[in-house]
């Protein structure tokens, strides 16, 4: 199967390449796409390298599928050109998630919906997608009424700049460029993306629509804060969740380890629950600290981290990819030709 990859030299579009490679995706052939000022670098895919083409380029070899990290305003140009070729996209950027005619897809959670009519796919927030995934085996038994979340958000969240920036000042570097209002290092910043007038962030806005989208319930009400912290193995979230039905303890244990893409660090006695130092690089969403609120009824408390790189973007897609090319959403044969 052809497989474009848009944004082939950034962070995530870096990931995306790992990601394909470890799980043994049947790529025949490989087109790692960029802006005008990256065509003709290089790339390394499997040991070999592969030279960036432009996006006409792209659209011209007819992938099947191309997987999309190229930021918002280069997804709402060029994506509508991609799908108009044939070509499906899988989109990682915030440009079609809440656009009513496309889908929007966590792999674990609600790909059933997808059709190969369905030329450009959305794939959510980082945050969002974690949530969404551990969320999933409770609404089915209890029914989630409604979810009060903090993230931790991990600076690789916001690229290598970013990480560049915390590196920096950890160095003692006052010099460098800076893509955050105050100092990373040492701190925490309560503000991802833009304020609105509400008060809340974009990103916080973002995780209360997409959740309800993803998960085909606008009943849900969510409540999101969302902080940046100085760590890049990943995101962590605090989830408060309240159903309509009664739950028992052991039984919300034994969902989420039977839940697809769930793994389960829950021993307080022994110090184990889930961080970013230890999901990173992985493509699991880890949960832990489960326990009854105490302060209301059938209100649940859990820890969720999930390497935001990987199954919140890169290794979601990737996900996508796959579901497409089991079920024949694509036509790989004609990509081919």
């Amino acid at each position: 199967m052809k497989i474009a990859v848009v944004g082939a030299t950034g962070l995530v579009g870096g990931e995306i390449l790992k990601v394909l490679a470890e799980r043994n995706f049947p790529v025949t052939e490989l087109i790692p796409v960029a802006s005008e000022r990256s065509v003709g670098k290089q790339v390394e895919f499997k040991g070999k390298p592969y030279t960036v083409v432009s996006f006409a380029d792209a659209i011209a070899a007819r992938p099947a599928i191309a997987i999309f990290s190229a930021g918002g305003s280069t997804s709402t140009a060029l994506a509508p050109q991609f799908a108009e070729a044939g070509i499906t996209v899988i989109d990682n950027s915030s440009a079609w998630r809440m656009d009513p005619t496309k889908p929007l897809i966590v792999p674990e959670v609600n790909a059933n919906i997808l059709t190969a009519d369905d030329k450009i796919i959305a794939n959510p927030n980082c945050s969002t997608i974690q949530m969404v995934v551990a969320l999933k085996p409770l609404h089915e038994r209890y029914k989630v009424k409604r979810v009060v979340v903090s993230t931790y958000q991990s600076v690789t969240g916001t690229g290598k700049a970013a990480v560049d920036q915390l590196f920096a000042e950890r160095n003692g570097d006052t010099t460098a460029e800076k893509v955050y209002p105050h100092p990373i290092d040492l701190n925490v910043l309560p503000h991802i993306d833009v304020f609105l007038d509400n008060g809340y962030t974009k990103e916080e806005m973002k995780m209360v629509h997409e959740t309800k989208k993803i998960m085909g319930d606008d009943s849900i009400r969510v409540t999101a804060t969302t902080v940046r912290i100085p760590t890049i193995g990943g995101h962590s979230e605090a989830i408060n969740v309240e159903f309509e039905e009664e739950f028992d303890l052991a039984e919300v244990t034994e969902l989420f380890r039977n839940a697809e893409g769930v793994i389960v660090q829950d021993d307080p006695a022994n110090k184990v629950y889930p961080m970013p130092l230890t999901a990173h690089g992985r493509d699991e969403v880890f949960v832990g600290r489960i326990r009854r609120d105490e302060t209301q009824p059938r209100t649940l408390n859990f820890w969720c981290v999930a390497d935001n790189l990987r199954k919140g973007a890169a290794t979601n897609a990737v996900q996508i990819a796959e579901y497409l090319m089991k079920h024949e959403l694509v036509n790989a044969e004609a990509a081919v030709a």
